[in-house]
């Protein structure tokens, strides 16, 4: 029997004093939140500071882990993202993210063209208080079942 291998990824939907959110633009898949890969030997968090400081040169300080997703289409992946809030630093574009900024609250979706970034925000930004666990497929994309917790 083969072992599963899931790539294991972290986001964070992050907000300034203003209560804007941070939005970086990637190549392929248009605007979204910063997430990454966590790199073998790497904690979550640690990954988390990581992916945020390279793709927006900012600082964070990490809030609750308000949802995690399973892909289950190939290459299978679970996204743990959190909420978060600015700590330090000046917005830096990179290779990455040739684009970035701070963004209102309403501003938020209508820059958001890809669904399953559309469905992450979406559940980001309506989080209250129970962490909410999706599992979903990316092509077509499709929510196959979700629980709070």
């Amino acid at each position: 029997m083969n072992s599963p291998k899931h790539i294991l990824v972290v986001g964070a939907l992050v907000r300034n004093a203003a209560g804007q959110i941070l939005l970086i633009r990637h190549h392929r898949r248009g605007w979204e939140i910063p997430q990454g890969r966590v790199e073998e030997g790497e904690g979550l968090l640690d990954a988390l500071h990581r992916e945020v400081r390279e793709e927006s040169g900012i600082d964070i300080i990490p809030g609750p882990l308000a949802a995690v997703f399973s892909k289950t289409d190939a290459p299978a992946a679970l996204i743990f993202t959190f909420l978060a809030n600015y700590h330090a630093g000046t917005l830096q574009p990179s290779d990455e993210t040739p684009e970035l900024g701070w963004f209102d609250v309403a501003e938020v979706m209508p820059q958001i063209s890809h669904p399953v970034s559309r469905d992450r925000i979406e559940t980001l930004l309506s989080f209250k208080d129970r962490t909410i666990f999706r599992t979903y497929t990316a092509k077509p994309f499709t929510i196959k079942n979700e629980t709070r917790l």
